[in-house]
C-alpha cells in the first residue's frame, strides 16, 4: 500500500465541445431544462446536515427566500419529470421538494435534491453539478461498459444526474464490515479484484471509499455485494497509473487486506480475467455508440500534456504495446487501452476456436 501522493492538483472543469454536445444530444442526454446550476446558489442561508450520529455530513442546507424558493420548486419537480418520467407537469401536484442540499467538499460541489411523493411518502434524489466534459465521458463508459445503466441530462453549462443508491464505501468499511461473515468477505474481495480493475480498464480515477457505494442484494439465502462508482470527474485526467487503480488509496485499505487474506493470487487472476472479458463483451455490444464516443474523446482536450506523457509512458511498459508512444491526447490513450482490452479478448477467443476446431477434426480422423 503505498503512500505517496497519488492526486495532482484540484482538476479544472473541461468545457464540452461541439461534436460532444451533438453525440449528447443524438443519443437524448441533451434536454432543455428549466433550472441551471448558478440558479441554486442564490440561496439566502444554510445549515449544517448531521448524519444519525451527530457528525458533519459536509452538506448543508440551503435556503431560499419567499420569492425565489416557488419558482426553484416548481423548476426542480419539472427536472424530476423530465429525468424520471415524461416531461409533463401531471404529476407535479404530487410532489415536493423537501430538501436542496449543498456539498461543501470536493470538486464539483453538487446540490442534491430531495423530492418526496406526497400520497406515500417514497423519496428520491437527484444532483444538479456544473457541466464537465470528463465526468460527461466517464458517465457514459459506466453506461456502457459496467453491469450498470446511468440516467443523466446535460443542458448547457448544468448536469442533472440521478442517485445511484447504496451504503458509502467509507461508512461500510468502518461499520459493516467487521460485522460481514466470512463467505461475505470473501465475496466482498471478489468484487473489490473485479472493480479495481474495471477501473483500470476504463481510467476512471480517484476511487477513495467516498467515491463509491457497496450494494448488498438478498439472493435466496445470502447477501451479495456489488461495488459502484458514484463519482465520475476523474476520468482519463491524472498522469499517474496508480490514480486509476482503487487499491493505491490507503482508504481502501481495509478492502486490499480482505483481498490478501481470502483470495489467493490465482483466484486474482481469475477475477481479474473476468473482468476483462466482461468489458471487452460490452466494447463490442456498444457498436457504434462508443465507437462514436471514443472518436471524439480522441481529439478532446480533457487533461494537461505532462499528464499525458506521464500516463502513456506508464501504460507502455504495463502493456508493452509501443503504440501508446504516439498519444497526444488522453482520448488517445483511453482508446488505445480499450483497443488492448477487447484485441486481447479476441486473440484468445479466437485461438480457443481455432484449437477446438483442429481437436475436432483430429477426433473424426
Amino acid at each position: 500500500m503505498s503512500e505517496e501522493r497519488l492526486m495532482s492538483k484540484k482538476k479544472p472543469a473541461y468545457p464540452v465541445n461541439e461534436a460532444l454536445d451533438d453525440y449528447l444530444e443524438h443519443y437524448s442526454r441533451k434536454i432543455e431544462i428549466p433550472i441551471f446550476y448558478d440558479d441554486l446558489l442564490r440561496f439566502s442561508g444554510s445549515v449544517v446536515v448531521y448524519d444519525k450520529n451527530d457528525e458533519d455530513t459536509l452538506w448543508v442546507r440551503a435556503y431560499y427566500s419567499e420569492f425565489d424558493r416557488k419558482e426553484i420548486d416548481d423548476s426542480l419537480k419539472k427536472v424530476y419529470s423530465i429525468l424520471h418520467s415524461d416531461g409533463s407537469n401531471n404529476i407535479n401536484q404530487y410532489l415536493n421538494v423537501d430538501a436542496v442540499d449543498f456539498c461543501t467538499f470536493g470538486n464539483s460541489k453538487p446540490f442534491r435534491i430531495k423530492i418526496r411523493n406526497i400520497l406515500n411518502d417514497n423519496f428520491t434524489y437527484f444532483y444538479v453539478k456544473k457541466t464537465d466534459a470528463s465526468r460527461i465521458y466517464g458517465l457514459e463508459l459506466e453506461h456502457m461498459l459496467s453491469p450498470y445503466n446511468l440516467n443523466f441530462l446535460v443542458y448547457k453549462d448544468t448536469l442533472i444526474e440521478e442517485h445511484i443508491a447504496g451504503i458509502p464505501g467509507d461508512e461500510f468499511i468502518k461499520n459493516m464490515l467487521p460485522k460481514c461473515t466470512e463467505p461475505e468477505k470473501a465475496q466482498l474481495a471478489k468484487e473489490f479484484v473485479k472493480f479495481n480493475e474495471r477501473c483500470m480498464i476504463r481510467l476512471l480515477g480517484d476511487m477513495r471509499s467516498y467515491n463509491y457505494v457497496i450494494v448488498p442484494t438478498h439472493d435466496f439465502d445470502h447477501v451479495v455485494y456489488k461495488i459502484r462508482a458514484i463519482d465520475f470527474d476523474q476520468q482519463c485526467f491524472e498522469g499517474k497509473l496508480k490514480v486509476y487503480r482503487p487499491q493505491f488509496f490507503k482508504e481502501n485499505y481495509k478492502m486490499v487486506e480482505l483481498v490478501r487474506n481470502k483470495l489467493t493470487s490465482d483466484s486474482v487472476d481469475q477475477y481479474k480475467l473476468e473482468e476483462r472479458s466482461m468489458v471487452a463483451k460490452r466494447i463490442l455490444s456498444s457498436g457504434n455508440r462508443i465507437k462514436k464516443l471514443r472518436a471524439i474523446c480522441k481529439t478532446d482536450e480533457i487533461s494537461t500534456p505532462e499528464n499525458i506523457a506521464m500516463l502513456r509512458e506508464q501504460i507502455e511498459v504495463l502493456t508493452m504495446d509501443m503504440d501508446f508512444k504516439s498519444c497526444t491526447t488522453m482520448g488517445q490513450v483511453l482508446d488505445l487501452a480499450l483497443n488492448f482490452v477487447r484485441r486481447n479478448y479476441e486473440n484468445i477467443s479466437m485461438k480457443q476456436i481455432i484449437e477446438n476446431n483442429i481437436k475436432i477434426q483430429y477426433e473424426a480422423k
